[in-house]
């Protein structure tokens, strides 16, 4: 499982010229997932994104949590993170689960961040062409990857 983790000011995703998620301060999440991710790398990825340390506290250091900001989170699958750029010019996405098990693992991380964070969770529609914007704060992006735990 892997994450690319952006602070924000605000985020939010549309399809089809419909805004379907929005977010003011906060995280946005965009999220992939492998055939052999397990409930572990879940509960692992969503400890870890909701205690996260990016955001300044009153001396401008990356001291505080989304939670402790009351912050937002905005979730968004992406497949491309399981890009494999090692051959060629075309990237290969034969690590990326397919939808039929990439959604339930989706739907477990969305209820595994739920039963840990308070605050607002919004979501992008899986498989859907997206278009998000962001103002990333800072900028922060953070990549995690529950099989790499560095």
């Amino acid at each position: 499982m892997r994450a690319t983790i952006q602070r924000v000011s605000s985020a939010s995703v549309e399809v089809d010229r419909q805004v379907v998620g929005e977010i003011k301060s906060g995280l946005l999440i965009f999220v992939g997932f492998e055939d052999n991710d397990a409930t572990e790398d879940l509960k692992w990825m969503s400890k870890k994104i909701i205690n996260l340390r990016v955001f300044n506290d009153d001396d401008g250091v990356m001291n505080r949590s989304v939670a402790d900001e009351l912050g937002e989170l905005l979730v968004i699958s992406q497949f491309t993170l399981h890009a494999s750029t090692k051959k060629g010019n075309r990237p290969s996405y034969i690590k990326a689960a397919k939808p039929d098990i990439a959604i339930p693992i989706y739907e477990n991380f969305l209820f595994e961040l739920a039963s840990l964070f308070e605050g607002k969770i919004e979501r992008g529609i899986f498989g859907a062409e997206m278009k998000v914007s962001l103002v990333n704060e800072g900028p922060v992006t953070i990549n995690i990857d529950s099989k790499n735990k560095e």
